[in-house]
């Protein structure tokens, strides 16, 4: 069944997408190990016998804010690390962005 059909129908296939900026290098974004919780698990869907024996799964959990990432798109935990902790600079950076406006706005 499609989450995203209204009438609830099935469908052969269906995709989520979820856009979040790329921050470049040049922008800092300060990120303290001790504020990280870092959990690996076994990535689900296909993939063979390498996800049911691997925990190349990512999620990291941003302690201060309260914002949650994972990733488990390569076989690798540190390519998943990797990507994870960019989109939580992004998500990180964005927040900033958006408290930096609502100063502005007062």
């Amino acid at each position: 069944m499609s989450p995203f059909d209204a009438n609830h129908r099935r469908h052969t296939s269906f995709a989520s997408v979820f856009v979040f900026p790329d921050v470049e290098n040049e922008i800092e974004i300060v990120i303290d190990e001790k504020d990280l919780r870092i959990d690996t698990y076994r990535s689900s869907g296909a993939g063979g016998q390498h996800v049911n024996v691997t925990d190349s799964a990512v999620r990291i959990t941003h302690i201060p804010t309260g914002i949650v990432v994972q990733c488990q798109n390569e076989r690798s935990q540190h390519r998943n690390k990797s990507m994870a902790m960019k989109i939580l600079k992004s998500r990180l950076y964005k927040k900033q962005l958006e408290e930096q406006e609502l100063e502005f706005e007062k």
